[in-house]
């Protein structure tokens, strides 16, 4: 189950995969790896993901030390450890603050 504690600890021991588009979206972004790592052991669930046909994920929100808040949709790879699946900074209009959606 995909919960903050087992994020924090899945980033803490550096057990954790980016995948493909993750990484491209934080350098996009402007985002270190250390930032979300740091965000990620203080973050928040939004939204939960627990039928995805690809696997259980999740939507997280944390803020770097700049206060600037990122969503991570975190799930877990075949290995049972964290992935970050996409990595972005919540904008309008998609978004009205980091922790509602526009609808």
């Amino acid at each position: 189950m995909l919960t903050p504690g087992f994020i924090r600890a899945e980033t803490t021991q550096q057990s954790y995969e980016i995948s493909l588009h993750a990484d491209d979206e934080r350098v996009a972004d402007g985002l270190l790896i250390t930032e979300i790592e740091q965000l990620l052991c203080n973050c928040k669930i939004l939204e939960a993901y627990p039928d995805d046909p690809r696997g259980e994920s999740c939507l997280v929100v944390g803020f770097t030390e700049q206060q600037t808040p990122v969503h991570v949709v975190c799930g877990k790879n075949p290995d049972e450890h964290l992935i970050w699946i996409t990595v972005y900074i919540p904008t309008f209009p998609k978004w009205k603050d980091p922790y509602k959606r526009n609808r």
